[in-house]
């Protein structure tokens, strides 16, 4: 699956720092810790930034595929992408948006899941041996690597000490179960710590400064970024992606054959098409700026033939 636009040229060194305009201007930006800070680092060179993805099913969605595309976007500006297969937190679910527990998965399952997911993943970034000049070569890994053999009391010591109850309840994903009837787990109460970890492993590792997810991980990624100073004395950053809706009410992903999957297997390449050439009107334009690599300027020239001639459908074409 080639993604890369025509004519397409890596940016480097002193370019860098477009790509958070660019972002600002595509509308792919909702929350951020210190902005200027980081575009100041990152005007010092290139960043190395990681989104995770739990394998709650063996192929992800639209859904995903903001956060796949803006690890794109960042490795072609220059960056250095991560993404995380969530082996570990896959185990454990995630209670960020959801008002009831997930069921576990098992080993096999799961397994399943992760090596299904890891191959989607492959394809949308560049790695060893399909690098352009300019490329940092992408990282795939699975957090199972760094945390099935830590043990509970490990854990606790190494881990939980830096991370307050007070600060997890503060936290949106854990205050709105804590306020509906099913409430939450400690299990799934815990994934906030998990993340973290990751994030704090993935610094110390591999220099990884940056994570990035949609809006309603913004609690999970600033738990990481205070793990990072309190166990590293480092600085770390976070940005979020808005969640992605659509304007008639209806739910972003949906039909009614149920969710549009990226396995050709579940969704055929007619269904996926046919899904992007009917969204609402008042959507299509907001769509070419989150889902294309198109120039903003040409999708302004879109945008224009859509008011003009909407009955021509060039917008949701080119989107399609």
């Amino acid at each position: 699956m080639d993604l890369r636009p025509v004519g397409h040229r890596p940016h480097t060194g002193g370019m860098s720092t477009t790509i958070l305009d660019d972002l600002a201007a595509r509308g792919l930006i909702r929350d951020s810790t210190d902005i200027d800070d980081l575009r100041r680092r990152m005007g010092e060179g290139p960043i190395s930034l990681y989104c995770g993805f739990d394998p709650t099913a063996d192929s992800l969605h639209i859904g995903h595929l903001v956060p796949l595309l803006l690890l794109r976007r960042f490795q072609d500006a220059g960056h250095r992408p991560i993404a995380l297969a969530g082996g570990a937190t896959g185990m454990v679910g995630d209670p960020s948006g959801r008002s009831a527990e997930r069921n576990l998965l098992d080993g096999p399952t799961l397994n399943h899941n992760v090596d299904a997911v890891a191959v989607q993943l492959r394809s949308f970034l560049r790695f060893e041996g399909d690098l352009q000049p300019g490329d940092a070569s992408a990282l795939l890994v699975d957090n199972r690597d760094w945390t099935e053999g830590v043990g509970v009391l490990e854990f606790l010591r190494d881990v939980g000490k830096h991370v307050t109850v007070g600060t997890m309840l503060g936290k949106e994903s854990v205050r709105a179960r804590l306020a509906g009837d099913q409430g939450i787990s400690f299990t799934e109460f815990s994934y906030m710590i998990l993340q973290a970890l990751d994030f704090d492993h993935l610094y110390k590792k591999n220099e990884c400064e940056l994570q990035i997810g949609g809006s309603d991980q913004w609690g999970n990624i600033t738990a990481g970024i205070d793990l990072i100073h309190r166990r590293q004395n480092r600085q770390a950053y976070g940005l979020t992606m808005p969640l992605i809706t659509n304007s008639d009410g209806t739910k972003f992903g949906k039909t009614e054959a149920g969710a549009v999957w990226l396995d050709l297997a579940r969704t055929s390449i007619y269904q996926f098409y046919q899904y992007w050439v009917r969204v609402d009107d008042r959507d299509v334009v907001r769509y070419l700026n989150f889902f294309t690599f198109l120039p903003r300027d040409e999708i302004e020239v879109l945008a224009r033939q859509h008011m003009e001639e909407p009955h021509a459908r060039f917008a949701h074409k080119a989107l399609a």
